[in-house]
């Protein structure tokens, strides 16, 4: 039998889809009534980081997307199979145009303007399947308007009249999908489409004020106080900034009154992103993270006026930063977004990364950029996290069901944290959740510790159970410490590991009375696509040995 809770999140999700049905039809049947605009304002300025390589093998028939590469063999890549679905999503975002500014030249324009014409005949009108799916819309509006000059370059009138009929439909489709849309990120850049295309193309002055309010309530309802998101991802932050600093730039340039949420909602929203940065200048790893450019956060940290020293916790957010001298430490002791919100989110509670000079020494596994499903879901147990893990169980349990797109149905429910100074110095968070509570009865604390020279952490892990837990039979926990796959393990004796980063400087990690194996592991985030790497284990169990410790000395 299905518990309440979980067969209204199917009910809910089958009467959104009926009514996006019934929404779609009135789409299609509507579509011929467009009113298309004679001509394009402006194009704003993508951010994001060009590859002249990508846009020659473009142009040669080679589409290298999403870690695959397509041969077309002067075929219009929508004609073809495509390999992934990561794939396709990428082609219809159409965010690769970018690259092809790389090359002022005809040569590149006439090669844009052959693709999107390509798509024009296959997509353009049908409105089914990935090419319509609305953050793939949404996308794919920003590029096109962000790139139209590329795009348009010596094009006839024919091809500009339905390039533009064609963005002002999908404008359209995007104001009706506004209702439907998930929450969370994929809305809040269907509301950057809107007030981009309600600047770029010739609007009403009402439709202008209607975008700016709707991309208004998305600052109020995303962006919390301490500038996180919502979905509790450090990397939906830095994608956001990316469409809207230049959204911004663009009512500057164009003299128009901005969104009153969009110059605080930034500045809110750049020291969160200092607070996820690691030593080595990339994001942490947590709920759905994946690897960062390092060119898009420095193009971004251009722009950034509110500099300073990132925070030491974000209290809505609910992480925790611990950093001295040449050392960063930064824990997740929050819980799971509830909902939809939940369908990207990690059983990674007490999870925590440690950075030191130029390197990531221990991280989470992350998230893949380019994967199966199957890869996406391991890489939310909590396995796959630097925490500790119960009876090979995850502290948060996700639905099985694609139809709901795997949501967390049984999440963690309660975080304690606390956060002092020691008399000696270090910086002290002790914290524990209820997430193996009603399987096992059983609590997770853990307490971490920096030194005030940034040199040594100290570690502790407790499971606590409760009196009232009638099944005696022992608890096996695992504590996991995933290292990053620059970093070399090796063993030193059987309490005792030492890390060792690519420029020489060393770790030594260890658990006096504990065994600290080696055992392969699998890094997700990765930018080249998923890679093996190594972790450090160290089981234990309750009731024999409820408490382990551990420590982290930098040796050179």
């Amino acid at each position: 039998m299905w518990s309440g809770r979980f067969s209204g999140l199917y009910l809910r999700e089958a009467w959104r889809r009926m009514r996006l049905r019934i929404a779609l039809l009135r789409l299609r049947l509507f579509r011929h009534t467009v009113q298309a605009p004679d001509r394009l304002i402006v194009a704003p300025t993508d951010l994001r980081a060009v590859d002249p390589h990508v846009a020659e093998e473009i142009v040669n028939g080679r589409f290298p997307l999403a870690g695959r590469l397509l041969e077309t063999a002067g075929r219009s890549p929508f004609a073809l199979s495509l390999p992934s679905r990561s794939f396709a999503i990428r082609l219809h975002s159409f965010g690769w145009l970018r690259h092809m500014r790389a090359r002022k030249s005809d040569v590149h324009s006439n090669a844009a303007r052959a693709i999107v014409s390509g798509w024009l005949a296959v997509h353009g009108s049908r409105m089914e399947g990935l090419a319509w799916d609305i953050d793939v819309t949404a996308q794919r509006v920003i590029a096109w308007l962000s790139h139209s000059p590329v795009v348009l370059h010596n094009s006839d009138r024919g091809f500009y009249r339905r390039f533009v009929r064609s963005l002002a439909f999908q404008v359209r489709f995007l104001r009706r999908m506004a209702q439907y849309a998930p929450p969370g990120e994929t809305l809040f850049r269907l509301r950057i489409a809107l007030a981009m295309a309600s600047v770029s193309m010739p609007t009403r002055q009402g439709a202008l004020r209607r975008a700016a309010e709707a991309l208004d309530r998305e600052f109020d309802s995303q962006i919390l106080p301490d500038g996180g998101h919502i979905s509790r991802n450090p990397r939906v932050g830095l994608e956001l900034l990316l469409d809207l600093l230049p959204l911004r730039q663009t009512y500057i340039n164009l003299g128009h009154d901005l969104p009153q949420k969009l110059i605080s909602g930034i500045d809110r929203m750049y020291p969160a992103l200092r607070f996820f940065r690691h030593q080595d200048g990339d994001l942490a790893l947590f709920n759905g993270a994946t690897s960062t450019l390092a060119t898009e956060l420095v193009s971004l940290l251009r722009y950034d006026e509110t500099a300073g020293e990132p925070f030491k916790a974000m209290p809505h957010s609910r992480y925790q930063r611990l950093a001295a001298g040449r050392t960063a430490v930064i824990v997740d002791t929050g819980l799971p977004p509830a909902g939809a919100l939940s369908r990207t989110a990690h059983a990674g509670c007490l999870s925590f990364e440690m950075s030191s000079g130029r390197h990531r020494f221990i991280v989470n596994a992350g998230s893949p950029k380019f994967a199966a499903a199957k890869y996406t879901q391991m890489a939310r147990t909590t396995a796959a996290h630097t925490t500790v893990t119960l009876n090979d169980t995850s502290s948060s349990r996700f639905a099985t069901s694609d139809f709901l797109a795997h949501v967390i149905t049984d999440p963690v429910r309660i975080v304690d944290v606390e956060r002092t100074l020691a008399d000696d110095g270090r910086d002290v968070i002790k914290a524990r959740h209820d997430g193996y509570v009603k399987a096992f009865g059983a609590l997770h604390e853990r307490e971490l510790t920096l030194n005030a020279t940034g040199s040594i952490i100290t570690g502790r892990d407790t499971l606590t159970v409760s009196e009232e837990r009638k099944n005696d039979e022992a608890l096996q926990a695992v504590a996991r410490f995933h290292a990053h796959p620059s970093i070399n393990l090796k063993q030193m004796d059987r309490e005792s590991v030492l890390m060792t980063a690519p420029d020489g400087e060393t770790w030594l990690f260890s658990s006096p009375g504990n065994t600290v194996a080696i055992s392969e592991d699998v890094f997700f985030a990765d930018a080249s696509g998923i890679c093996s790497s190594d972790q450090m284990e160290i089981a234990f169990a309750h009731p024999g040995k409820p408490e382990i410790r551990w420590f982290l000395s930098r040796r050179s």
